[in-house]
This record gives structure tokens, sequence and C-alpha cells, in this order.
């Protein structure tokens, strides 16, 4: 069976529409201070770049707060995230150094680790949240002028409060590529010095200026591999916001097969057969991530049984924080 990217249309863990972002109220100050007022409102919070989850009988939610929940907290700041299911919602950046006490049963949790276990819609939301948050707590300051700065926009801008400068900043991601390199019979996955032994992934790095997706592609390949590319197809996306990046995720066809590590970036890479990752041979990364995926969806083009099915696979253990 052939490999067709196209095909893919199933979104990936903390991507789909699952809020109406409502741009048009970012601007509407009397309806966002109503939103923050209506006791049916969300509020999604974040704190140490963890996110709350109820857990009952091995069955884990997303946990919100409503108005009345907030005024035992030091909140930072909020910013609306739209309507999710029928309410407004907002994200809420409580103090690192404050306490949270909300009974039993209720959890902070990285949101790596714990999005696999949540429904997909509150998966996307909570990653939403931490990123906005994210992006506010690192952009206090005017990077022109050094002034603080102020959020305007339902929270998506912040302005310089300097009268001279005013200098607005926007949300940002930072567009990594993902790639899934393959010779047909054969996945090329790396690994980092950093991490435990057997772990293998597939090949990533950051765009740079001036250069696009496809050129990217090969470049990280070949600085951190040595391999050659050809032909580049692009599979899907993944919002990543730890802290800030979007992954555009590739599989792309080797015009050479030599490994050569020259950049150190690796700690080693190597070319692994399906049957190679069926019996656990390696250890692949979490399902929640798009390096997962794009294994998958290159495995199971080419097996008799889809790698979910595989006893033997082997998988990342995320740590509990």
């Amino acid at each position: 069976m052939p490999f067709n990217a196209a095909s893919f249309s199933r979104p990936n863990i903390l991507a789909g529409p699952y809020v109406d972002r409502l741009s048009d109220w970012r601007k509407d100050e009397a309806r966002l201070q109503a939103a923050l007022e209506d006791p049916d409102t969300l509020f999604v919070p974040v704190w140490r770049d963890l996110s709350l989850v109820s857990v009952h009988e091995e069955q884990a939610s997303a946990y919100w707060f409503h108005a009345t929940d907030l005024r035992t907290l030091d909140v930072r700041g909020y910013v609306f995230l739209g309507q999710y299911h029928g309410h407004a919602s907002f994200a809420v950046a409580v103090a690192a150094e404050s306490e949270i006490d909300v009974g039993a049963g209720v959890e902070a949790r990285d949101l790596r680790m714990i999005a696999s276990e949540l429904a997909p819609e509150e998966a996307g939301l909570l990653a939403y949240a931490r990123a906005m948050v994210t992006w506010r707590e690192r952009h206090r300051f005017c990077g022109r002028c050094g002034a603080p700065t102020v959020p305007i926009q339902g929270g998506h801008v912040l302005r310089c409060s300097q009268d001279s400068c005013h200098t607005q900043q926007f949300p940002r991601i930072d567009p990594a590529i993902i790639v899934l390199v393959t010779d047909g019979e054969r996945a090329l996955l790396g690994r980092q010095s950093s991490w435990p032994v057997g772990r293998y992934s597939t090949i990533a790095g950051f765009v740079e200026p001036g250069e696009s997706l496809e050129d990217t592609v090969a470049r990280e390949v070949f600085e951190e591999t040595g391999v050659r590319v050809s032909s580049v197809e692009y599979h899907s996306s993944q919002p990543w916001p730890f802290p800030s990046s979007l992954m555009l995720g590739f599989v792309a066809h080797a015009a050479t097969t030599q490994i050569n590590l020259s950049d150190e970036e690796l700690e080693d890479a190597r070319w692994w057969s399906r049957e190679d990752i069926a019996t656990g041979k390696l250890s692949l990364p979490t399902p929640v991530s798009i390096s997962f995926r794009l294994i998958e969806t290159w495995y199971d083009a080419g097996a008799a049984r889809p790698l979910r099915a595989e006893p033997g696979v082997q998988m990342w253990q995320l740590q509990r924080r």
C-alpha cells in the first residue's frame, strides 16, 4: 500500500476546531467585561506551566474555574479564548508563588503527560490557554524601549505603556519542521544523548529566516544525519505550546542512505525496519506527539497489522510531575 499523506485527515492531538475564537469580541470591552462577570463563563487556569485536571476512577477531564472561584486566587491576567461549548472562556494566569487548593481529585499536571487521557477538545483548549499565558509572561516588557506592556484586545495584544512608543506585540509561534525520512522499507530515526537509552524519534528543527519549509526539511535532515532527501510531502501540523512551537509534519524520501553525525545534535541515528519497531527494538514517541503520527502513517502503509495493534511496540514513558 503506497503512502499518501493527502489522505490523512484525523487531527493531531491539541489541534482541531475545539473553540470558536470569536475574534470580533476582542475589541469589544463591554462584551468582554460582561463575559468576565458571567457565572457561566469558564476560566482555564495555568499555574507553574501546569494545567488542572480532575481525575476520577482513572478518567481525566479538564478542570475549570468559574467567576466566584477566582476570589481566592492570585490572578495575574486573563486572555479571552473564545466560546467553548456555548460558554465564553478565558485563560487565567495564576501566580506561580501562590498555592491552589481545589480539593480532592484535582491535580496540577504537565499537559504533555495528560493530553492523551483528555477529551480531544479539552486538550486543545488547555494547550491554547497555556500558549497564551506563556507568551504574555515572556513579553512583559517592550522589546523596543523596555517599558512594561499592558494587555489589550482581550489579551491578544500587548502594547507598550510608554506614550512615546506604544509598540504592539502579538502572540508568536516558532515554526518547526518534523519529518519522517524513509527509503521505502525503513525509517530514519535519531536520538539525543539526554534521552533514556532506547528512545528514538523523527528528525526536527526550527525554520530559519529566509527559508522555505521544504528547504528546512532538507537542511535539518542533512545537518543532523548526513542524509540527502529528494521529494518532500506535507503530512499535517500540530500546535505544541512547550513553549510556543507549531510543528509542521512532513514525509521525505531519502536520496542517499549513508548516515554521518557531523553536527553533534544527535547521539545516534539509524535506519529502522517495521519489524524492528514491531518487536520493540526501540522506544517510540508518545502518541500525543506528531512524531508518533508520522511514524504510524508510514508503518501502517506497509504493514499487515496497524502499529497500535502490535503488542511488542515500545513507547516513551513520560514522567509525572
